[in-house]
């Protein structure tokens, strides 16, 4: 069974950092590629960034290039979200996506809020 486990969000300050997590099992990690999207308050849910299978290419949304990094980990099965500076615009709820071959689809995580406030 497919489960992804973001964690790490919270409440930041506007300028401060924040680097959220998500746990992978159930399938093979190491042959899938991920992102993470977000969703705001309000609005559609839009990808955030993209990792290939192998840690590379990665691709960002033009909103948060130049401050955001992912990164995977394919020994632990994580994927990681770096953002620094954050602003009152990254507030959304983060998750973490699988894109699983053969069909299969996209995978879900549960999300987690990310909240910039001073």
């Amino acid at each position: 069974q497919v489960q992804l486990v973001e964690s790490g969000g919270g409440l930041v300050q506007p300028g401060g950092s924040l680097r959220l997590s998500c746990a992978a099992s159930g399938f093979a990690f190491g042959a899938v590629s991920m992102s993470w999207y977000r969703q705001p308050p309000g609005k559609e849910r839009d990808v955030v960034a993209y990792i290939s299978s192998l840690g590379y290419p990665t691709n960002y949304a033009d909103s948060v290039k130049g401050r955001c990094t992912i990164s995977r980990d394919n020994v632990e099965n994580k994927v990681y979200l770096e953002l620094n500076p954050l602003k009152p615009e990254d507030t959304a709820v983060y998750y973490c996506a699988a894109h699983l071959p053969y069909g299969v689809g996209v995978r879900w995580g549960q999300g987690t809020q990310v909240t910039v406030s001073p």
